[in-house]
């Protein structure tokens, strides 16, 4: 499976609370729900189909019990997202879940990075990480990232979680598509190749 990972993303980098004003008050953030206004119809719609084409969805333990909690306990036939996250396969990274409740869902834990790359290597087609900042950030450090897609959310933030750290890996990435909603929101796709190439 292609490891593709999907992020809604400011302007300055943040990735924090994106969804509603109290989805994630960590670090005294304070400016949750930025994404949210700016969705229209297009980028919605974008985003629907995008769950849909998963085979299998992977996810850091803050976002998994997030999602575990709003889109889990709704009923089939409830929309696009909530089916494909609750028919398709979960995997989760922790430490200390030990008794998943949400169905379809395995733990990850000791070697992530060959749990995750014998996952990669399963037949089909995408294995999709849905926010997850720390553990998307660890997937980029350890070049397991096939796809990434940026929905960047035309706004600054000012403080919060950013995906890329102060002092991290340097890559290449070369644009696999681009596309503009009408409220703003640009999608960028991205597959990293390699480190970049500087002037001398």
């Amino acid at each position: 499976m292609k490891l593709v990972t999907n992020t809604q993303i400011t302007v300055d980098g943040v990735v924090q609370g994106n969804g509603g004003r109290d989805e994630n008050r960590s670090g005294g953030f304070e400016r949750g729900g930025w994404a949210r206004p700016l969705f229209d119809s297009e980028a919605t719609t974008f985003v629907d189909q995008f769950y849909q084409r998963a085979d299998a969805f992977l996810f850091g333990r803050r976002t998994y019990d997030l999602f575990a909690g709003y889109w889990g306990v709704m009923e089939p036939g409830s929309g696009p997202i909530a089916d494909a996250l609750n028919t398709k396969p979960k995997y989760v990274v922790s430490n200390t879940l030990t008794d998943p409740r949400w169905a379809t869902t395995t733990v990850l834990t000791g070697d992530l990075a060959a749990a995750i790359g014998e996952l990669k290597a399963k037949p089909g087609g995408e294995l999709q990480v849905h926010g997850s900042g720390t553990l998307t950030r660890w997937l980029l450090e350890h070049d397991l990232v096939d796809e990434m897609n940026l929905l960047i959310v035309p706004v600054v933030v000012g403080q919060g979680m950013r995906l890329f750290p102060d002092s991290g890996p340097d890559m290449a990435l070369d644009l696999v598509e681009s596309r503009t909603f009408p409220k703003g929101i640009t999608l960028q796709v991205y597959r990293p190749n390699g480190r970049p190439q500087y002037a001398t």
